[in-house]
C-alpha cells in the first residue's frame, strides 16, 4: 500500500481551530457522506472503531450508506440468529 504525506501548516489548523486529528475526522466524514469513501475505509482514516464512527455520523444526522448486499448480508444474519 502506497502512502503519501500531506503537509498542512499549523496556522491553518489554528485557523480552524482543528486539530489534525480532528482534520483526519472532518475529512473522513466528508468524504463518507460524499460517498467517495466506505464506512470501513473513513472510520480507519480518522482512527475510530466502527462504533464511534457510526455514533459521530448518527450525530451530525448522516445517513449510513446501505446498500442491497449490506441488506442481505444482515437478513442471512437474522435468519442464522432465528434459527438458533
Amino acid at each position: 500500500m502506497n502512502t503519501y504525506l500531506l503537509e498542512i501548516p499549523q496556522d491553518i489548523l489554528d485557523s480552524a481551530r482543528l486539530t489534525l486529528a480532528e482534520l483526519k475526522t472532518e475529512m473522513a466524514v466528508t468524504l463518507y457522506a460524499q460517498g467517495r469513501l466506505s464506512i470501513g475505509k473513513a472510520r480507519e482514516f480518522a482512527d475510530l472503531s466502527l462504533w464511534e464512527f457510526r455514533t459521530l455520523l448518527g450525530a451530525r444526522r448522516i445517513s449510513p450508506h446501505y446498500d442491497e448486499h449490506e441488506l442481505a448480508t444482515d437478513l442471512v444474519t437474522l435468519q442464522n440468529l432465528e434459527s438458533r
